[in-house]
């Protein structure tokens, strides 16, 4: 084998890899074995599930349901969820999985926006990761609507009402996606279509080249002790790495299936089959896609008239807005570098606190996130809290604009105020909380210095200077004018790490001089 396929000099070169060691690298194993999990449940669903939606009269295990007609993908739902042995838990596995992948794949991007990992060379990296989440979130769409079911079918409804906002062209792309008018025969083989090979099949290339770009950029690093930009501190992948990550495999393999058995997800018998005629509140998508329902739902419905067509703004709008929000994560590593003009490798971690500008960025969009979330449920909150549905909506609209602002000062404070505490940690050591009196008759509190490595781990990060604009005029007395976009760059600059944006670190002179003090008091 190895003389026809190289096998032992690919091994030999990449089994003793390195790997660090730390409870976050974690998450991103989360996302691939629930997407395996994914395959595996999906491969068995296809062996029983009808892609049609021909008319049919069921006759099966579920009596409330027996004599209606429906179509074949519900029937065949129907018979997967009572009649197939497993076939219920199978479903159930399926859907969870697919939340837990898209929650993994958004907590697993928000460790790297922390972190900074995103920096040179990962920008690639962070690019094939956010195109993953996007896919990841429609596969997840495309995946509940093949039910066929009431709820599937308002959630499609609800589509079509987004695409028929767009000008010109969105009378057309709803006639060819449903296959005719609403809701059409041709759309579950096609969405099915899309599901078991198009979307899942570039996840998987996805992922493919998402590892092959991890091996080969090396693995991030926390700071500490001999861990440098050069080295990588861990343990090697074979065997205690692939041992650890197989193990893993199980476990998130196990905890899905213990959650499908208690947990009932989707329960498409209570909906009942799809019928254009019926709607009912509760109508929720999946919390991956609540976001986009949330802001048509607190959108004004504004209506404009332009050369004798209406534009349906309050469903335009928030269909442009959706893939901005998007978009400006996936941009945002190339925005960072440009404003640094950073060009070189970034093989360790940032602790949040050290980028309070990025930190307080990431909480801001969470909070939009959440706030939108909480949108795309307003009928659930008034109905359960006993609330009117316009002061639930009003509430948002206004948290849209002073939550995020208010979160992103505040997080950026609370990081400034833990560099400040690591500072005085640095100067002044640890607080003992031992109180002795000195011989004037003074109460002072004794502090130990820290070691050495924790030290290195408070002083490690690199600081930015904020870019510096020039003087006013030449040597010629010509006045010196720099052009919008390095103005913008300056201006941003300042913004993030200026003096308002983090604190400086003690100098080397200043942490000697301090631990000799500690040191004295220690021994006085």
């Amino acid at each position: 084998m190895d003389a026809r396929l190289g096998l032992y000099t690919i091994a030999k070169a990449n089994m003793r890899k390195i790997f660090p060691d730390h409870w976050s690298f974690m998450l991103g194993e989360v996302c691939l074995w629930s997407f395996v999990v994914l395959v595996l449940t999906g491969i068995y669903l296809t062996f029983f599930f009808h892609p049609s939606m021909n008319e049919v009269v069921y006759h099966g295990s579920y009596e409330p349901l027996n004599g209606v007609p429906m179509s074949e993908a519900f029937a065949s739902t129907l018979d997967i969820s009572f009649d197939v042995r497993g076939g219920l838990l199978i479903r159930q596995m399926h859907h969870w999985a697919a939340l837990i992948f898209v929650a993994g794949m958004l907590v697993h991007m928000m460790r790297h926006f922390f972190t900074g990992s995103f920096r040179k060379p990962r920008e690639v990296n962070w690019v094939f990761g956010w195109t993953m989440l996007v896919l990841g979130m429609f596969e997840g769409f495309v995946g509940y609507s093949l039910p066929d079911d009431l709820l599937s079918g308002t959630g499609l409804r609800f589509v079509e009402g987004a695409i028929l906002s767009m000008p010109i062209i969105g009378t057309y792309l709803a006639m060819f996606l449903f296959g005719g008018e609403f809701p059409g025969t041709e759309l579950v083989p096609r969405f099915y279509s899309v599901h078991i090979l198009l979307f899942p099949g570039i996840i998987a290339a996805l992922i493919v080249l998402h590892m092959i770009l991890l091996v080969y950029h090396k693995h991030t690093q926390w700071t500490g002790p001999g861990k440098t930009n050069n080295n990588v501190v861990g343990m090697p992948f074979l065997p205690v790495y692939l041992a650890k990550t197989t193990g893993f495999f199980f476990l998130v393999a196990s905890v899905i299936a213990v959650i499908s058995a208690i947990a009932s997800i989707n329960p498409v018998w209570t909906y009942g089959p799809y019928r254009p005629d019926q709607v009912s509140t509760n109508a929720q998508p999946d919390w991956y896609m609540g976001f986009s329902e949330g802001l048509i739902r607190i959108m004004p419905g504004w209506e404009i008239n332009v050369a004798g067509h209406t534009l349906v703004l309050g469903v335009l709008i928030p269909l442009m807005v959706f893939p901005v929000i998007l978009l400006a994560i996936g941009l945002y590593p190339f925005f960072e570098g440009w404003i640094t003009g950073d060009k070189r490798e970034h093989h360790l971690l940032d602790r949040p606190r050290n980028r309070p500008v990025r930190t307080g960025l990431g909480v801001a969009w969470l909070s939009v996130y959440f706030l939108l979330l909480i949108a795309g449920g307003n009928d659930l909150f008034a109905t359960r809290f006993h609330l009117s549905i316009n002061t639930v909506t009003w509430f948002i609209r206004v948290a849209l604009f002073v939550v995020p602002v208010a979160a992103f000062l505040i997080t950026k404070r609370i990081c400034l105020g833990l560099q400040n505490r690591d500072k005085e940690k640095v100067l002044h050591g640890r607080e003992t909380g031992i109180i002795r009196r000195l011989p004037q008759g003074e109460y002072v509190e004794v502090h130990q210095s820290l070691s050495p490595a924790q030290l290195h781990t408070l002083t490690a990060h690199e600081q930015y200077q904020p870019i510096d604009p020039g003087p006013a005029e030449d040597a010629n007395g010509i006045p010196h004018k720099l052009s919008r976009r390095e103005r913008l760059r300056t201006r941003l600059s300042h913004g993030y790490f200026g003096p308002s944006a983090q604190v400086a670190k003690p100098t080397r002179e200043e942490v000697q001089r301090n631990q000799e003090e500690v040191n004295h008091s220690i021994e006085h």
